[in-house]
């Protein structure tokens, strides 16, 4: 009995917590979101739907300007956080301004809201399977972009906001031979969670992250470079998340840290960067901005989850994953 009402109770909390993150942004976004206006950008705002054999997944899929004939351009997924859809994210993050100007594809998947009704990707139910039927439509959310698209199929990475980035990992993890690069802002690693119970835990930094498999050989590594960015003063994702995602990363390639830098542009906040390397290559990067709450990083001004004053995240994701093209 006394362990069904502790987890009562915890599961009870766990809702609450996301129902409030949900209104939040839907009280801060009236007025700055207009639902059938495309959001900024000069290229085209394209609706697709995925369909697998437990789901659908809707999707809007960003063309940049750039974009022409049959030439294959790199490919951004971007997946939302809770209380979020695509408009709103691309919004927040106007990854899109980014896309014009270095030519690449930006896929924004969309929790649909009977799976989770405050539009949060189930990253952590692992237990009852809902994260791997997720996982598998935004795969198929990608197979359909690439099948119908000039996208180069070896030039994708995928980023995301709290749950989204929960689900980034996940999907790095458990496929890593489809992503070059993956960045986590403000989630929890893979590995930490298995129901929504302990994902509240998990959130507030009291569970231990499972390790990850080892690099079989000094040659080769396992998973895509991963960069992690999370505020200090996160009340709803504990920052020690993110430098347990990072840990994990680092230890599976037997990778060490370098000395940490202080770097602050103009009047945003400050970040402290550290990488873990091995053999000169990069493994994992840690970017910890001070101040900075449950935000996306120097994000359009009055959205919800968006801190104008950080460091432009953005900018940060796309020249990170396009080091990693590069190679």
């Amino acid at each position: 009995m006394g362990r069904r009402i502790r987890t009562n109770f915890w599961a009870k909390a766990f809702k609450r917590n996301m129902a409030t993150l949900a209104r939040n942004s839907a009280s801060l976004g009236k007025r700055a979101v207009q639902p059938h206006r495309p959001p900024p950008g000069d290229g085209d705002w394209i609706a697709g739907m995925a369909i697998g054999l437990k789901g659908v997944c809707r999707f809007r899929l960003y063309r940049p300007l750039g974009a022409k004939g049959s030439e294959p351009l790199p490919l951004l997924v971007m997946l939302h956080g809770c209380g979020q859809d695509a408009r709103r994210f691309a919004l927040s993050t106007r990854m899109n301004r980014v896309a014009d100007r270095e030519r690449f594809w930006v896929l924004y998947p969309e929790q649909d809201r009977l799976a989770n009704a405050q539009g949060c990707w189930n990253w952590f139910d692992t237990d009852l399977g809902r994260a791997q039927v997720e996982v598998a439509l935004i795969l198929k959310a990608i197979d359909q972009v690439r099948m119908l698209y000039p996208v180069d199929p070896v030039r994708i990475a995928v980023a995301g906001l709290s749950a989204g980035a929960s689900m980034a990992a996940l999907l790095a993890t458990n496929h890593p031979e489809r992503f070059r690069a993956v960045v986590m802002h403000s989630g929890i690693p893979p590995g930490t969670a298995h129901s929504g119970m302990s994902a509240l835990v998990a959130m507030r930094g009291r569970r231990a992250t499972q390790p990850l498999p080892p690099s079989a050989s000094p040659e080769t590594l396992v998973w895509p470079p991963l960069m992690v960015i999370h505020g200090d003063a996160d009340p709803i994702v504990s920052a020690s998340n993110g430098r347990a995602a990072v840990q994990a990363w680092a230890d599976a390639a037997g990778a060490d840290a370098g000395e940490a830098r202080l770097v602050q542009r103009g009047q945003r906040h400050p970040m402290t960067v550290t990488d873990f390397k091995r053999r000169g290559r990069l493994v994992a990067s840690l970017v910890e901005v001070g101040s900075l709450g449950h935000a996306w990083s120097g994000g359009a001004a009055r959205q919800p989850f968006s801190d104008g004053k950080g460091p432009d995240a953005s900018r940060m994701v796309w020249a990170f994953v396009a080091r990693q093209f590069q190679r």
